[in-house]
């Protein structure tokens, strides 16, 4: 659910609670303010605090902030200096994606011992079809408190869970109960739940959408839904019309898909000034490498294409790519690309205001060939297994004492350390 529809309100159902949930077997689980909530616990002196995670930068965009960061109108996606005026008392925190990816697994790994049926939408958030699960662990209603609790006793995180017959009214339900909540939507009482809310509840009503909709009198989904469908394709064009002809009532056909993995990893970063210094930007490809492996590590994924993106001072954006003749999670193995990439863009004496590292091409870790040497950037061989070692060590170290506990030394130099991973 977007931070958009959210601000539009939320309805009341009289009798929240598990009720009758014969038929809920879709469950939306979604983590309460992810990146905040791991970093308040993880470091306890934040909490009670408001907290925004992102980049510090005059450049930094906020990646996530808690739920007292966002009472002052903190949100994901808005510059760091605004989040700072419209709340100069919050802790501000650098992203630490690598640990992020390790929680998500431990919490997505809670989810597939309940039902195989998992459908990750992102890092904190998933679908589950819990049909086949009723027989052993009981009805809807108390595998979503089971979740709930079995996610807050092993990470000492909270989540919302919604429970509904479709995926549409279970993401609308969690939304509703956030945060630390659950909410089930029984058949009979979907429309009750649905049609007092307003028009940009329904997923496909943007910005313009929604002006539309009130040039015709419609300002909530129960307008929606009691005004003709023909109305509706006639004026928003005919695919949108009967989506939302179908939403108003809560009819949405989709299956849970299990079989959807991630297309690709990565991370990219602003910095606060222009940077032409080759050496400044091979630190931030290896920071950024660092955040990318881990979180391949993290999720059991290799990859076989190692991606850069290069902005210039002028907004101009070159991506380039190379396909990799062995899978790899490795850090090393990722920034000796990275950089060869930057060599080979022609920018290195060019001013940039942002570059990122991405991996495609995934596949399982542990299923993926594994070549013993390579060849750094300078041509000298390396083992992988070696590197790989070592990364799996420092991933312990970090799982322990946090993301940057150990790091290369070329990153204990204080300007590498001026702008910090943003953007996943």
């Amino acid at each position: 659910m977007s931070r958009r529809q959210l601000d539009r309100g939320s309805p009341h159902l009289p009798g929240e609670g598990p009720g009758d949930d014969a038929g809920c077997t879709i469950l939306h689980v979604d983590m309460d303010a992810f990146f905040a909530s791991v970093e308040e616990r993880d470091q306890p002196e934040l909490r009670g605090r408001p907290v925004i995670v992102g980049g510090a930068g005059a450049r930094g965009v906020v990646s996530a902030a808690n739920y007292a960061a966002r009472a002052f109108g903190v949100h994901s996606a808005m510059p760091m200096s605004r989040a700072r005026r419209l709340c100069p008392q919050a802790a501000v925190v650098s992203p630490s994606h690598g640990k992020y990816g390790e929680v998500s697994a431990a919490v997505m790994q809670v989810l597939q011992s309940v039902t195989p049926e998992v459908e990750p939408l992102a890092l904190d958030e998933a679908f589950l079809d819990v049909s086949g699960a009723v027989r052993r662990l009981g009805p809807p209603g108390e595998i979503a408190a089971l979740i709930r609790q079995r996610v807050h006793a092993e990470q000492e995180l909270t989540c919302s869970v919604g429970a509904a017959s479709t995926k549409f009214v279970a993401k609308l339900a969690s939304t509703h109960c956030k945060p630390d909540g659950m909410l089930v939507v029984p058949d009979d009482r979907v429309v009750e739940f649905l049609h007092p809310l307003p028009c940009g509840a329904l997923w496909g009503v943007g910005d313009r959408t929604e002006e539309a909709l009130k040039r015709l009198g419609l300002r909530t989904v129960g307008d929606i839904a009691h005004t003709p469908e023909a109305v509706l394709r006639r004026e928003l064009g005919q695919a949108l019309g009967a989506h939302l002809a179908a939403l108003a009532w809560g009819r949405d056909p989709r299956p849970v898909v299990t079989s959807t993995p991630d297309k690709s990893i990565g991370h990219e970063t602003t910095f606060d000034r222009d940077i032409a210094d080759p050496e400044m930007i091979r630190r931030a490809l290896l920071r950024l490498s660092e955040s990318t492996a881990a979180r391949l590590r993290a999720t059991g994924q290799a990859c076989r294409t190692v991606s850069v993106k290069l902005r210039r001072a002028d907004f101009t954006t070159f991506t380039r790519s190379r396909t990799l003749p062995e899978p790899t999670d490795g850090t090393q193995k990722i920034y000796a690309t990275a950089c060869a990439l930057y060599e080979a863009a022609g920018v290195e004496r060019q001013r940039l205001r942002l570059v990122g590292v991405r991996a495609e091409n995934l596949t399982d870790a542990a299923t993926a060939p594994h070549q013993m040497t390579f060849l750094d950037e300078h041509g000298q061989a390396q083992r992988e297994t070696g590197w790989t070692e070592a990364d799996r060590a420092i991933d312990r170290v970090a799982r322990k004492f946090g993301r940057g506990a150990v790091r290369p030394a070329s990153l204990v130099r204080p300007e590498a350390d001026a702008e910090p991973p943003s953007t996943p």
